[in-house]
């Protein structure tokens, strides 16, 4: 029997993948949670051996809850609205063993969760060949960390204050991200790493 623990954060969805998965004779859905950081305690709770997790959640995305994942013995399969080619890079990183989006058919994620459980990795074929062109993000973790933090908003000042850097730091990694997506403004080079899935 494949132990299988649900997180996303809209009920609906929720409930129906639980009851998709629920007809299957080998899987059984044994927990299901809305919000990231408790996807750690579940699965040490039911023994869950895979989790379907959604990227974007209230809290802890997915992506960081992956990461935490990483070595308590289950497997990870993002499924998301957001099939963004940056996302299947950085949710490899987190050790996801798949990533598809949530316009797949029933029998294909009762497919993927059975052989992500067997030990292989399901990647949806689009988004994997969009990843591979696009190349992983060019940003450095602190281009990242500034560009994100410029996304909620803010003068230099103010992400200079937050982030505890000179407003000369913020400017020069300001100034390579935006070098880096090939934007003009701020503005732009927020909207290409989101588009990219880089942020």
């Amino acid at each position: 029997m494949i132990k299988v623990l649900i997180a996303d954060d809209q009920a609906l969805i929720r409930g129906a993948l639980a009851a998709l998965l629920g007809i299957e004779r080998d899987i059984d859905v044994v927990a299901q949670v809305g919000r990231g950081e408790d996807v750690p305690g579940e699965v040490r709770r039911t023994e869950a051996d895979v989790v379907l997790l959604d990227i974007q959640m209230p809290g802890q995305d997915g992506l960081a809850t992956a990461a935490l994942l990483k070595d308590m013995g289950c497997r990870v399969v993002m499924l998301t609205t957001f099939g963004r080619s940056g996302y299947v890079s950085r949710a490899m990183a987190a050790g996801a063993s798949g990533f598809v989006v949530k316009d797949i058919s029933p029998e294909q994620l009762v497919d993927t969760v059975r052989k992500v459980h067997a030990g292989l990795r399901v990647v949806d074929p689009q988004l994997a060949a969009e990843s591979l062109a696009t190349g992983p993000s060019p940003l450095t973790r602190r281009e990242h960390q500034v560009l994100r933090a410029a996304a909620a908003g803010g003068t230099v000042a103010d992400l200079a204050r937050d982030l505890h850097l000179s407003e000369g730091t913020v400017r020069n990694h300001l100034s390579a991200a935006i070098g880096k997506t090939g934007a003009r403004t701020r503005a732009e080079a927020i909207r290409i790493a989101v588009d990219r899935g880089w942020l």
